[in-house]
């Protein structure tokens, strides 16, 4: 075994799994596979170790072996209990000539020639398991340096493992806050006001989730959160529920806006909760954050949704919001991403592809929400695009949903408009010297 430690941990830290085939195997596999073959070894494995047992966790074998991932068995039965305890050396050339291996079940049932082993040690120092390669057959040429290997490989091996188990841990946290919240209907619903982008009039509302813990995290991340652990619909779905229950303290004339994922539309549930509902009242913003992969579903389940609300196309001009997505869905409104709005006033690229969204809405017969409108110059900018609605924080921030109520009624006064003369339109493209 004379090649030296360097390159073999070299090939196998920069080798390209898509290029070897071994897509489907687990990063520890891949460490077993990459050791085994260097030491010339039968069978590589990796285990757990807990309440007096060893459990198989990864193993990889180029014969028939008699256990499986899974398989636990009495840690005290075990050649790397006795290797752990001292009582046989980590490397054996022949197990059968070491009389504690052979008081093993395993060491004549495979039977057990060569044998090394090393634990798997945690950053804190903690023993998780073992990580051992065996041959059936003894092998006198193993030395210290092919010792130094394995350790190697099973650091590796628990540096992955440590990143598994802190990524459980997370997953595991991130379930049980989820679940709180859907258990306890723990969300708040905020309005924030949408207003006619020249005179200011409040004429509907978007509802926006807010959660006990809205200093430290936001809803997005709670709701990118609970998708990665597979209740992003339930949390969704609870949104929508807290929203739609804020209709009532909306005054007539004025509609109400709930976000929704394409992931949640095409689920179906969305279909009974808006059912009864009145386009002119209710608005379902389609928001997407990831590429939609069934267009044709997202359709069928918006078709018969249409009855009973507006629909509308969220983020547009930001992320996966594009063309196909407008065109697809044939939306009622359409709302400038905040990406779009900001600056509108001083960036002539963005005033180029707004007037075109301006253009395309007016042929489709759909209108357009700017999202996002902070300064006069913005929104005077926007007025002469002649975008018709606007929400931000010129206008009003998200507030109660009794304090919208107030405003949308006329009995709070909403912030007020710098009336600014319209200036002569700027050139859509910027003129080159």
């Amino acid at each position: 075994m004379g090649t030296p430690l360097s390159d073999p941990l070299h090939r196998f830290l920069h080798a390209d799994p898509a290029l070897s085939g071994d897509d489907a195997l687990s990063p520890i596999d891949r460490i077993l596979d990459a050791v085994r073959a260097h030491l010339g070894m039968e069978i590589a494995f990796a285990s757990k170790i807990y309440d007096g047992v060893r459990e198989f966790t990864h193993i990889r074998a180029d014969c028939p072996v008699p256990v499986a991932p899974g398989v636990a068995e009495p840690l005290e039965q075990t050649l790397c209990q006795a290797v752990l305890d001292g009582r046989l050396p980590a490397l054996m050339h022949d197990a059968q000539q070491h009389d504690a291996a052979l008081s093993m079940p395993i060491t004549l049932a495979l039977p057990v020639g060569s044998h090394l082993n090393v634990p798997l040690l945690l950053s804190d120092g903690q023993v998780y398991g073992t990580f051992c390669c065996v041959s059936r057959t003894p092998d006198r040429t193993l030395t210290e340096r092919d010792m130094a290997t394995l350790r190697a490989f099973a650091q590796l091996a628990a540096q992955q493992i440590e990143s598994e188990l802190t990524s459980a841990r997370s997953q595991t946290a991130i379930t049980e806050r989820i679940a709180a919240v859907l258990s306890a209907d723990a969300l708040t619903i905020l309005h924030q006001p949408i207003h006619n982008l020249r005179s200011g009039t409040p004429v509907g509302v978007e509802c926006l989730a807010r959660f006990a813990d809205a200093g430290e995290r936001g809803p997005d991340r709670w709701f990118a959160e609970a998708a990665t652990v597979g209740l992003g619909e339930e949390l969704e779905l609870l949104a929508v529920r807290a929203a739609l229950r804020t209709v009532p303290h909306v005054p007539p004339g004025c509609y109400v806006a709930i976000n929704v994922s394409p992931e949640t539309v095409i689920a179906g549930a969305l279909r009974g909760l808006i059912s009864g509902g009145k386009p002119e009242r209710l608005v379902i913003e389609v928001t997407e954050h990831s590429a939609v992969t069934n267009y044709a579903a997202l359709i069928a389940e918006l078709q018969p949704l249409r009855a009973h609300a507006q629909i509308a196309i969220d983020d547009v001009g930001s992320g996966y919001a594009g063309l196909r997505h407008i065109v697809d869905l044939r939306p009622d409104i359409l709302k400038l991403d905040m990406s779009l709005t900001r600056q509108i006033d001083t960036d002539p690229a963005r005033r180029a592809l707004a007037h075109a969204l301006v253009s395309f809405a007016r042929e489709i017969g759909c209108k357009l929400v700017a999202e996002g409108v902070e300064t006069e110059a913005e929104r005077a900018a926007l007025a002469q695009l002649e975008v018709a609605l606007a929400q931000g924080y010129l206008f009003s921030r998200p507030m109660p949903v009794v304090a919208a109520q107030q405003l949308l009624l006329g009995q709070q006064e909403p912030a007020p408009l710098v009336q600014l003369p319209l200036a002569a339109p700027a050139p859509l493209l910027a003129r080159r010297a």
